[in-house]
């Protein structure tokens, strides 16, 4: 028989049971909207992560203290930066540009009758190029207010729409740890960095955060949380890496493992995209079971198929058909129940994916060779899932099937 007569053919019998076609292809439709949804948003993930960093500039060096053991082990993380290894990472390292170290601790910031907690940083003015902030109304601090201990305030923009809404914060008081802060500034929106919404920040001169909020608690100088570094250009990156940990160790007279870090864009980005790259596979493997059980679905309603057809097919070999036309008319009718399907979970898991990507920080998309693979592997699923019941209806004897039926 002509192959695209076997084609007409499985068409029609698949269109005379629309029902019991659209439910088995039901699982597939499903399996293929979870997976094309699941990559979509998996890469979406990652280009959010390195949207993220690549606002930080790409010269960017960030050290932080303690092993990367002890920080993945231990709550309160061992501080051993001190504001004077900025200091020296400054005058010392020669293929840097600017030094921005940073004292974190949360508190509760009060205007009025209202409370929030609140990311308190103290920090310098090189802060503001360094991590590549912008100010939106008013100033930022200055070295003046470091040497001063001055209590001044830069607002983070949503810590500032919730606590003053449309009105112009600027020369007004707030209060941390019972400590009244002026108002002088209000920086640009941000966004969040590896989970941290930076707009509900609250920056305060570093001296001040120390002498007034944290103390000093260490007797080798002002502790920081870390040191933002901007490098002079890209190719001088490696290099600053190599100075300033080589200048800690002796600093730190360190003989065996460090008790820092030195991280660059890069070597975070790659972490990064490593833990997005490992869920996303994990998420689509976890989607592609329903595929297979989809698969499944198509090998039964074949065998029940061709119990169904029992006297046609007994007919159509008596009349002389071969086992070949009848195991490619099977074959091909699996084929169309699945590839069909997978058109249209396709269809359906890019909607999915455009919708996340319309409606949510993620800028989820999906690539044609995503796609392709996704509607060729459930193609092939009811190839597989379909030769099972092919077989089965090639080999019935014609003067049996006939006597059944």
């Amino acid at each position: 028989m002509d192959i695209r007569e076997s084609i007409k053919m499985a068409t029609q019998t698949l269109i005379s049971n629309k029902m019991r076609s659209g439910l088995t292809m039901l699982g597939i439709i499903i399996g293929n909207a979870s997976v094309i949804a699941m990559v979509g948003i998996g890469v979406g993930a990652q280009k959010l992560a390195e949207e993220q960093f690549q606002s930080l500039g790409p010269n960017v060096i960030f050290v932080v203290p303690g092993t990367r053991e002890a920080r993945q082990t231990t709550f309160d993380v061992p501080k051993t930066l001190v504001l004077e290894d900025a200091e020296a990472i400054a005058s010392q390292v020669t293929s840097v540009t600017e030094v921005a170290p940073q004292i974190n601790s949360r508190q509760v910031i009060t205007y009025r009758n209202q409370n929030m907690d609140a990311l308190i940083s103290g920090v310098t003015p090189e802060f503001l190029s360094v991590r590549n902030f912008d100010i939106a109304t008013g100033r930022f601090i200055s070295n003046i207010d470091l040497k001063r201990n001055s209590a001044v305030v830069v607002l983070g923009s949503e810590i500032a729409t919730r606590l003053f809404g449309i009105q112009n914060p600027i020369g007004k008081q707030l209060r941390i740890k019972n400590i009244s802060f002026e108002i002088i500034g209000i920086m640009e929106s941000k966004g969040s960095f590896l989970g941290t919404n930076q707009d509900e920040t609250v920056y305060i001169p570093l001296t001040t955060i120390s002498n007034q909020i944290v103390g000093e608690t260490s007797p080798y100088g002002t502790e920081v949380s870390f040191i933002s570094i901007a490098a002079k250009n890209e190719n001088s990156i490696s290099a600053a890496k190599f100075q300033i940990e080589n200048l800690l160790r002796l600093r730190h007279k360190i003989s065996g493992e460090d008790d820092f870090d030195v991280q660059t864009q890069k070597d975070i980005l790659e972490v990064v995209g490593t833990i997005t790259g490992g869920l996303t596979l994990m998420l689509t493997a976890i989607a592609a079971i329903s595929l297979l059980v989809g698969g499944i679905g198509v090998m039964n309603i074949m065998l029940v198929s061709v119990t169904e057809r029992t006297q046609e097919i007994g007919l159509r070999k008596a009349i002389g058909a071969q086992e070949k036309d009848i195991l490619i008319q099977f074959l091909i009718e699996a084929v169309i129940l699945s590839s069909v399907g997978g058109l249209l979970g396709t269809l359906i898991g890019i909607s999915g994916v455009n919708i996340v990507a319309a409606f949510s920080p993620l800028k989820a998309n999906i690539s044609p060779v995503a796609v392709i693979l996704t509607v060729g592997f459930s193609g092939a699923i009811g190839l597989c899932f379909g030769v099972l019941p092919a077989q089965r209806a090639a080999k019935l004897d014609p003067i049996v099937a006939l006597r059944t039926a």
